[in-house]
């Protein structure tokens, strides 16, 4: 069985998505050879009247304790970091000190039903602790064998290179992944990432670059679909966006699509999946249909001179 490029996003698992369709797809993509399924311990906090987290990790852990033999099957990817700790400011998280990422990795072990996490990422950078003292809790986590692999998520690119430096000149395992907001359409130029306060979420072309320069470094991509947009005219297309090149690309992405046979999500997917560097997207799904269709993407390879007509439209 061929391995799918693709992380089944599952933000939504346990709290909008009821636990009797979470492991539905939870089975149709380990069934279709699918094995990177990607969490964090505060999905989904905003749908808790009390605003705590953990509901996508408790199903996964659920669904993992009814498939015998499944841990084995599927790589699990968790973060920490942006967890609301509660108090009078919603906007205050749990921040990536030492003790606070013991803490949650000990609290997405139990609630995932696990001795281990296979990729574990910093979910949201927190300046009001030392790279260093990061660095080295994270380290510890792999000694310990809880954490195989370390990741950066929404974090500049600078303070990544800054933060592997640091890990390489202690002799700590650093980060072996970035993850960032990544479609086909290109947002403007300095555009703030939706619903983020910060301005470094996107994958530019110095993250492309840097990637393919660094051959350890994965690159994962979170809304790769944006939401629905390009099959769905009820959802509309972020702010961000809004410039003339988004035209230019949406009509050579219909065009593709239509020779192709497929959907725009489908074509979407190949592309990112099949570029140099390779993105893994995550693509969060709330129905068979919506997994079956990604699935198709990702398994979708564009010819050459196709993927040349996306590259150059701008």
């Amino acid at each position: 069985m061929a391995q799918v490029n693709l992380a089944l996003g599952t933000m939504r698992f346990g709290s909008q998505v009821d636990e009797r369709t979470c492991f539905d797809l939870l089975d149709r993509f380990a069934d279709a050879g699918g094995t990177l399924i990607d969490t964090a311990n505060c999905y989904a906090f905003w749908t808790d009247p009390d605003g705590a987290g953990g509901h996508s990790e408790r199903v996964i852990g659920e669904w993992l304790a009814r498939r015998p033999g499944g841990r084995d099957r599927v790589c699990l990817s968790t973060k920490a970091g942006a967890q609301p700790v509660g108090g009078e400011d919603p906007d205050e998280r749990e921040g990536l000190s030492a003790s606070a990422i013991k803490s949650a990795v000990e609290d997405s072990l139990r609630r995932l039903r696990t001795d281990h996490v296979d990729l574990f990422w910093t979910h949201k950078e927190d300046r009001s602790v030392s790279l260093e003292e990061t660095g080295q809790a994270l380290a510890l986590l792999v000694e310990s064998g809880a954490v195989a692999r370390l990741g950066a998520s929404n974090h500049a690119l600078w303070r990544v290179e800054r933060a592997r430096r640091i890990a390489a000149d202690n002799g700590w395992p650093g980060y072996t992944a970035v993850q960032l907001r990544h479609s086909y359409l290109v947002p403007r130029p300095g555009a703030p990432v939706p619903d983020q306060e910060h301005r470094f979420g996107w994958v530019t072309d110095e993250v492309l670059d840097y990637v393919a320069t660094e051959r350890d470094l994965a690159l994962w991509a979170y809304t790769p679909l944006l939401n629905g947009f390009y099959v769905r005219d009820d959802r509309p297309l972020p702010e961000a966006y809004d410039h003339p090149g988004t035209t230019r690309r949406l009509a050579v992405l219909t065009e593709v699509a239509g020779e192709l046979g497929v959907t725009r999500n489908q074509v979407v997917l190949a592309w990112l999946t099949g570029g140099d560097p390779a993105v893994t997207p995550i693509v969060g799904v709330s129905n068979a249909a919506q997994l079956e269709e990604a699935l198709a993407g990702a398994a979708l390879a564009l010819p050459r001179e196709l993927r040349a007509r996306l590259d150059a439209a701008a």
